[in-house]
């Protein structure tokens, strides 16, 4: 079975455990607002983009479109503080990444966090991990749920995005890599993502290997 041509990674839920971190952030911040975070706000939280969580928040606390950069700094700033103290990596993503490693199957990371927590990220909990490269929010015009960021990866590794499988955790990061073309490996965190043509699931990356992520590209 031919291996993929390339793995790319989400982060935040997917390799390094801080959805959690992320949803505390929004949770706080919310609540200067005057705003409770629940369930029903989850959708416009998790694995969403700094922007697109500063608008909601400025949607249901009725605040002027004006106040979005300054919530989308306090957001950064606070999500950042967190995972500079320490971000644990999902189980299994050690060794996932080793292996990839050890078989020269290339793999890049493709987050919709900014550059500044992807790059506490990489020198902190994800030291070491050897990836091609790493893609942030701030290096496509669009981030997830669009295809941007995944056409990106695929692009600078010169290959179709047909050929890589992107892993990922969210409803929204699942859309993303759909619609670039990826074939897709879910492992959710949070939130529940939807059986679909292209997406295969597990429960861990304890249980993938590569061939695991191999198989992904036979149900696309």
């Amino acid at each position: 079975m031919n291996a993929p041509a390339a793995v790319l990674f989400d982060m935040d839920g997917t390799l390094v455990d801080t959805e959690v971190l992320w949803w505390e952030t929004a949770r706080e911040v919310a609540a200067g607002l005057g705003h409770e975070l629940t369930a029903a706000d989850a959708p416009e939280v998790v694995g969403r983009a700094v922007e697109d969580t500063a608008a909601h928040l400025i949607a249901v606390t009725d605040r002027a479109a004006s106040a979005l950069p300054g919530i989308a700094v306090e957001l950064t700033d606070s999500f950042f503080r967190k995972v500079d103290a320490g971000a644990p990596l999902r189980p299994g993503a050690a060794a996932l990444l080793a292996a990839l490693k050890a078989a020269a199957v290339p793999y890049a990371l493709v987050s919709a966090s900014p550059r500044s927590v992807v790059d506490a990220v990489v020198e902190g909990s994800l030291a070491g991990a050897g990836f091609a490269f790493t893609l942030s929010a701030d290096d496509t015009v669009r981030t997830k749920p669009h295809p941007d960021p995944y056409r990106a990866a695929a692009l600078r590794f010169g290959v179709p995005a047909s050929a890589c499988v992107a892993v990922e955790d969210s409803p929204d990061g699942t859309a993303s890599a759909d619609a670039a073309g990826c074939a897709v490996l879910v492992v959710p965190s949070l939130l529940p993502v939807e059986p679909a043509r292209g997406r295969t699931f597990a429960r861990s990356l304890e249980e993938v290997d590569l061939g695991v992520l191999s198989g992904c590209l036979r149900s696309g």
